[in-house]
């Protein structure tokens, strides 16, 4: 490996740590990011199924997000195999790659690197969304928990700290489930590296900067709305 590839290695490692800072709202204080926008609208959605008895279609909004987590985990572990499948072809697939233009030879050991890197992602990656999912089951056990709309009128103070404990479980789950993603969407820029370093580093760039606009400045988040400065 040469000076170039440790650059752009750290480069990829400040754009995915500092995209979650951004998106997070560590960064920038003068535009909210989609993700934190919905975490407003998770916690107005709990505070709405408090005020009906009859809340089958919010069992199935948790089913979904459950669904999709399992997918996304399961998506991981199917990776992990191919990389791993790939580490026992890498004669093969060296050869593929050398036939490439851009294609920097680095030999052996730095392509069985480079692979390693990307089942360490794709095992990051497993874990927060397996995880993710775990918690979004016990946000349904806590959902399951809440008062019903009588109970409420009668004692709100009960019923808030109650939707609370099942806002923080859902709000954190999103959390996990976002960061899984997001190594994800890492991932791709990665698979510069295989090329060469200067590669790995405009798709790193490329991939940090879509995010950047989908979190921000997309019509996605325009449509989420702009919630009051006393939202979080």
């Amino acid at each position: 490996m040469t000076l170039l590839d440790y650059i752009a290695l750290a480069f990829f490692g400040f754009s995915w740590f500092g995209f979650g800072l951004m998106s997070g709202g560590h960064v920038f204080r003068s535009r909210t990011s989609l993700s934190r926008v919905m975490q407003h609208h998770r916690r107005i959605w709990i505070h709405n199924a408090m005020k009906r008895d009859l809340r089958m279609i919010d069992t199935q909004i948790m089913a979904g997000l459950q669904n999709g987590t399992a997918f996304f985990a399961s998506t991981s572990i199917i990776a992990i195999g191919g990389c791993f499948a790939m580490l026992g072809s890498t004669e093969k697939v060296d050869a593929v790659l050398r036939d490439l233009p851009l294609f920097g030879a680095a030999g052996r050991t730095a392509f069985e690197m480079k692979v390693c890197g990307l089942i360490a992602i794709f095992g990051y990656a497993f874990f927060k969304f397996g995880w993710s999912y775990r918690l979004f089951n016990y946000c349904t056990i806590l959902f399951g928990g809440l008062p019903m709309a009588q109970e409420v009128h009668n004692d709100p103070q009960a019923a808030e700290t109650a939707a609370e404990r099942v806002i923080d479980m859902n709000i954190l789950a999103g959390k996990h489930f976002n960061a899984g993603l997001r190594a994800i969407f890492m991932s791709i820029g990665y698979l510069g590296w295989f090329l060469n370093a200067t590669m790995f580093m405009l798709m790193t760039g490329f991939i940090f900067f879509v995010l950047l606009r989908r979190q921000f400045f997309s019509r996605a988040r325009d449509a989420a709305g702009n919630p009051g400065p006393g939202a979080f």
